[in-house]
């Protein structure tokens, strides 16, 4: 790919993440330093069993946060307490890799993330032990793309950054060099 038309957040891991993380954690060559695999983006739709319109609603939402089209998550077993049964569609979720992950994560960390009310960084505590990052969200609306009136309902979501990190610590140091706003102390 050429290098004036790589998306900037790609451009800063090779240019400052990269030589940082293989100072800091001293790794033997290039191809140890972990990198961004790909990033997903979860809608869960309880509603959808008793509105089916949720899903349409939700799938439009999704598309225009990712620029990309969403797949239909399904129920994998049947729970009674909540009428489920198996196969019912239950949530959307898209997976972003390359280009699109690194555009997507550039307008969360410059763009999504300040528009949160009261914000003070994201915690550090929400990795899962093997170096990848949730970050949950209140409702689309804080997303640029998003119209305001267009919206019935504010839906949460999550986002799931994975990473090749072995450690948590090795993702944390990536995500920061990244310039993921964590919470300080």
């Amino acid at each position: 790919m050429e290098k004036q038309n790589r998306p900037r957040l790609q451009d800063r891991y090779s240019r400052q993440a990269l030589p940082a993380l293989m100072k800091d954690f001293k790794y033997p060559n290039v191809m140890c330093v972990p990198r961004l695999e790909k990033v997903v983006i979860n809608i869960g739709l309880g509603e959808a069993i008793q509105d089916p319109k949720a899903l349409e609603s939700a799938e439009k939402d999704l598309a225009t946060i990712s620029g990309q089209h969403p797949i239909i998550t399904r129920a994998r077993r049947s729970i009674a307490a909540f009428k489920l049964r198996t196969g019912m569609p239950i949530g959307m979720k898209v997976t972003l890799r390359g280009r699109r992950m690194y555009e997507f994560l550039d307008r969360l960390v410059n763009a999504v993330l300040p528009r949160i009310r009261d914000f003070r960084g994201v915690p550090r505590g929400s990795f899962d032990g093997r170096g990848n990052y949730s970050l949950g969200m209140k409702d689309q609306l804080v997303f640029p793309e998003i119209e305001y009136d267009k919206v019935d309902k504010a839906r949460g979501l999550e986002v799931t950054i994975v990473t090749s990190a072995k450690t948590d610590d090795e993702a944390r140091r990536l995500l920061e060099l990244l310039g993921m706003p964590f919470v300080r102390g």
